[in-house]
C-alpha cells in the first residue's frame, strides 16, 4: 500500500510540476512566486494580497513586479482607487489557481489514506439533479466512512463542463452524464430516461403527446445554446424538432413549478420525477419520438488515477448511485 501510495504521489508531483511551469514558465519552479500570483489575481490589490498572506506590501510589490517582467504585462492596472485585470491576468487567473490547489495536494498527501481520521476536503461538481438523487446516499456513506473530513458539493455550470480537462485539474469528481465530456478518465454509475412534464390541468395535450405537440407547445429548457443543452434537447433538434423555448432556467429542480398551471412542456429525468412529491401539478408521459437514456458518469483529471484518497472517494461515489437508484426502481 505505502509503494503504491508513493508511486500515485510521485505521478501527481510530476504532472502538477508540469502544469505549474506552464503558468511560471521558469527553469527553478518557485512556488511562492505561484502564491503571490494567485493573491494578487484573485483580490486585485497589493494591500488585501499582502494580508491574505502575512507578507509586507514590499514585499508584495517586488513580487509583482518580477511576474510583470515575466509575462511582459502590467497584470494589474489603476482604474481611479481600484484595479483591475489585463486580458492576460483574466486568463491567468483561473488557471493560478488550480495550479495553486494542485500543489496544495501534493503536498498535503500522505503516504498511507486512513478514511476514518482523514481531515480532508473533497469536492464534487454536481447538479441539482444528480444531488437530489445521490446527495442523501453519498452524504451518508461519505460521512461514515470519514466522520472528520468534508464533502463539498459545487455547481456544475456549462463553462466548468466545457473546460473539464481545466476544471478538474482542482476539483475531485465532475457527475455529468455522457455527452459533455470527453478523453478523460470515468466511470458510469447508472442509467436514467427522459419523460415529458406537463401540467396536469393542460387540456390541450391528451394522454399521449403527439410530435405535434413537441413542436407546437411552449418549453422550458435547461440551459440553452450551442454548447449548453441538454442531450435529450439536443436528440430533438436532431430529429428536426425545434422546441419553442419559451422559458430557460439552469436548475432542474424548478422546472416543475415552471411547468405546473400553465401550458408549457419540458423533459426531466425520470429519476427526478420519481422524488416529486405527488401534489406536483404535473402529469407525466413518454415522449413520442426516442431521446435517449441519458448515462450519469462520474469524471476526473487523469492524475488521480492512482491517488488512494481520490480512490476512495470514486468507491464511495459509485456504492452511493448503487444503493439510491436501487431504491428508486
Amino acid at each position: 500500500m505505502a509503494a503504491r501510495s508513493e508511486q500515485a504521489l510521485s505521478d501527481v508531483f510530476a504532472d502538477y510540476t508540469r502544469a505549474v511551469r506552464k503558468v511560471i514558465g521558469v527553469s527553478n519552479l518557485d512556488l511562492n512566486l505561484l502564491v503571490s500570483l494567485d493573491a494578487l489575481l484573485q483580490h486585485k490589490s497589493v494591500t488585501k494580497a499582502a494580508g491574505q498572506l502575512g507578507s509586507s506590501q514590499p514585499t508584495l510589490s517586488a513580487a509583482l513586479a518580477r511576474l510583470r517582467r515575466h509575462f511582459n504585462d502590467e497584470l494589474l492596472y489603476r482604474v481611479g482607487n481600484e484595479y483591475h485585470l489585463t486580458p492576460l491576468a483574466a486568463e491567468l487567473r483561473q488557471r493560478a489557481r488550480l495550479a495553486l490547489d494542485g500543489v496544495e495536494r501534493v503536498f498535503s498527501a500522505q503516504p498511507e489514506f486512513d478514511p476514518a481520521e482523514s481531515l480532508r476536503e473533497f469536492d464534487v461538481l454536481v447538479s441539482d439533479y444528480g444531488i437530489t438523487v445521490l446527495g442523501d446516499t453519498l452524504a451518508r456513506l461519505f460521512t461514515e466512512a470519514a466522520p472528520h473530513a468534508r464533502l463539498r458539493f459545487r455547481p456544475t455550470s456549462p463553462d466548468s463542463v466545457a473546460r473539464a480537462d481545466q476544471t478538474l485539474v482542482g476539483t475531485d469528481l465532475m457527475l455529468v452524464p455522457h455527452g459533455f465530456v470527453t478523453d478523460l478518465p470515468h466511470q458510469d454509475l447508472y442509467r436514467d430516461r427522459w419523460v415529458m412534464v406537463v401540467s396536469s390541468d393542460n387540456d390541450t395535450i391528451g394522454a399521449e403527446a403527439t410530435v405535434e405537440d413537441l413542436k407546437t407547445s411552449p418549453w422550458v429548457v435547461v440551459f440553452h445554446g450551442n454548447s449548453a443543452a441538454t442531450p435529450a434537447d439536443r436528440q430533438l433538434r436532431m430529429l428536426g424538432i425545434e422546441p419553442q423555448v419559451q422559458i430557460v432556467t439552469e436548475s432542474f429542480l424548478t422546472v416543475p413549478n415552471l411547468v405546473a398551471g400553465s401550458n408549457r412542456i419540458a423533459l426531466l429525468q425520470e429519476q427526478l420525477v420519481k422524488l416529486l412529491p405527488l401534489n406536483s401539478g404535473l402529469r407525466t408521459m413518454q415522449c413520442p419520438v426516442e431521446v435517449g437514456e441519458l448515462v450519469e458518469a462520474m469524471w476526473w483529471h487523469p492524475v488521480y488515477n492512482r491517488d488512494p484518497e481520490h480512490i476512495f472517494l470514486r468507491e464511495i461515489v459509485l456504492r452511493a448511485a448503487e444503493l439510491a437508484t436501487r431504491e428508486l426502481k
